[in-house]
C-alpha cells in the first residue's frame, strides 16, 4: 500500500469498521449464558480467578482489574504458572474465568482435571462454541468474530477487543446489581484523584485555629485589612460571638478602592460582604470546589450546625490535596 494520508486513514477507518462489525454481532449473542454467568458471579463467596495465555492473558489481566475495582473480588494467574503450584491460589468458594479464542490452549486445559476434583464452577470466553474448553464449562460465553481486523487474519485485534468488552460487560453488570456507588469506587482507589474528590471532607483540607483569618464586626477596615494580610487567604471573616456574619475579601477591598472611601474612619462591615456563602464543616471536599465555582469565590468560610466559624479553604488547599 502506498504511504499516502488517504491510504492511512482508509487502512484505520477499515480497522474500525472490522471491530465496530465483531462487537455488534457480539451484543447480538447477549442472552441466557450471559445470564447464567453473572447468577454464577453473583453468587461466588471467593475470588473471579481469571486465566488465560498470551494475548488473552493480558485481556485478562485488564478484566481481573475492572472487575476488583467494581466490586468483585478478582485476580488473574498464568496458566502455565498454575500447573506449577500457582493453583494453590485458587480455593474452595471461588470461580474461574478462562478466556482462550481457540478454546484449545494447552496450558489451560491442563489444569481443568484440578478445578473439576475440587469443584470450582468454570466460566468460558472461547470464539469456538464446540472446543475442548468450552464444552467442560458450566457457562460458555460466545467471543467469536467473522474476522480479526489484521489484514493476514492473524493478529489478535477484533476477537482481544471483544473479549475486553464482554469483561466490562460482566464488570459492569455486577457493578449495578451489588449497588456499587462512587464511593466504593473511591475507597478502592484512594490514591487517585477521584478517590480524593470523592474521600477527602471539608475538614480534611481546611485551615483551623489560628490560620482562620477574622475579625469582630466592629472592626475597622485597617484592623480588617492587616489580619487578611497576615493569614494570606485573600478574605477574612467577621464574627460575633463567634458566629459568621459577614466576610471581606479581596474583591470587595476592590470596589472599596473604586469607592474612594476614607480607610481610617471606615468600619469594616461597611465595605464587607454580609451573609456571605459558606459551607458546613461535615460537607466533602469537592462540594466546596462545585460551590466556588458556581459562585465564582476563591475562599470559603466553614462553620458548624450553629453558624460557628470553625475553619476556612481556597482554592489553593484544594488544589494542594488533590481535589481539583
Amino acid at each position: 500500500m502506498k504511504q499516502t494520508a488517504s491510504n492511512i486513514i482508509t487502512q484505520a477507518h477499515a480497522v474500525f469498521d472490522t471491530e465496530q462489525k465483531g462487537l455488534s454481532d457480539l451484543q447480538a449473542r447477549i442472552g441466557d449464558e450471559f445470564v447464567s454467568a453473572i447468577q454464577i458471579m453473583m453468587a461466588c463467596k471467593g475470588h473471579v480467578v481469571v486465566i488465560g495465555m498470551g494475548k488473552s492473558g493480558h485481556i485478562g489481566n485488564k478484566i481481573s482489574a475492572t472487575l476488583a475495582s467494581t466490586g468483585t473480588p478478582a485476580f488473574s494467574i498464568h496458566p502455565g504458572e498454575a500447573s506449577h503450584g500457582d493453583l494453590g491460589m485458587i480455593t474452595q468458594g471461588d470461580l474461574v474465568l478462562a478466556i482462550s479464542n481457540s478454546g484449545e490452549t494447552d496450558e489451560v486445559l491442563a489444569i481443568l482435571p484440578v478445578l473439576k476434583r475440587l469443584g470450582i464452577p468454570l466460566i468460558s470466553m472461547t470464539g469456538k462454541p464446540h472446543s475442548t474448553l468450552a464444552k467442560n464449562s458450566d457457562v460458555h460465553l460466545d467471543i467469536s468474530v467473522k474476522e480479526e481486523a489484521c489484514p493476514l487474519g492473524l493478529a489478535p485485534t477484533a476477537s482481544t477487543t471483544a473479549t475486553l468488552v464482554m469483561g466490562d460487560a460482566l464488570a459492569v453488570t455486577l457493578l449495578e446489581l451489588r449497588g456499587f456507588t462512587k464511593e466504593d469506587f473511591a475507597r478502592s482507589h484512594p490514591a487517585g484523584a477521584l478517590g480524593k474528590r470523592l474521600l477527602l471532607g471539608i475538614a480534611d483540607v481546611m485551615r483551623t485555629g489560628d490560620a482562620v483569618p477574622q475579625v469582630p464586626v466592629s472592626a475597622s477596615f485597617n484592623e480588617a485589612l492587616l489580619e487578611m494580610n497576615q493569614k494570606g487567604l485573600g478574605m477574612t471573616a467577621l464574627v460575633e460571638t463567634n458566629q459568621v456574619v459577614g466576610v471581606f475579601t479581596d474583591g470587595d477591598l476592590r470596589r472599596a478602592l473604586n469607592q474612594s472611601i476614607d480607610f481610617a474612619s471606615t468600619k469594616i462591615k461597611d465595605v464587607a460582604t454580609l451573609s456571605p456563602v459558606t459551607i458546613q464543616v461535615d460537607k466533602m471536599a469537592v462540594e466546596a470546589a462545585q460551590i466556588m465555582e458556581d459562585k465564582q469565590v476563591h475562599a470559603l468560610l466553614v462553620c458548624d450546625q450553629n453558624n460557628q466559624l470553625v475553619g476556612a479553604l481556597n482554592i489553593h488547599d484544594l488544589l494542594t490535596t488533590g481535589v481539583v
